[in-house]
């Protein structure tokens, strides 16, 4: 394969990493505020989750919580291997960049 091939699949390689990033970066704001939420509601107020395409009411707030909390968990661990990635292919970029300039 050409260098210039190369490069530029790794230019998209980085792009793609890059919207993973912004993504999870979302999903863990999403979830950080959730958590929020529902250590913040009264406890004698309802508090519901979405099941497919029903509200159900959550009895257990202590298991939400638990439950919402290894999602984060989860989730920050993807976003440091993505992170990882993402600098692993910024290096390959440079070094394929370096060699196609010579």
């Amino acid at each position: 394969m050409e260098l210039a091939q190369q490069l530029q699949l790794v230019v998209a390689e980085v792009q793609t990493a890059r919207q993973q990033v912004a993504s999870l970066n979302t999903q863990l704001r999403e979830i950080e505020g959730t958590i929020a939420a529902v250590k913040t509601q009264p406890d004698d107020m309802a508090l519901h989750r979405q099941m497919g395409s029903i509200l159900v009411e959550v009895k257990d707030r202590v298991s939400l919580i638990n439950e919402l909390e290894s999602a984060l968990e989860q989730l920050n661990s993807a976003l440091v291997s993505i992170k990882k990635k993402e600098q692993d292919l910024v290096s390959t970029y440079e070094e394929l960049k370096k060699s196609i300039e010579g």
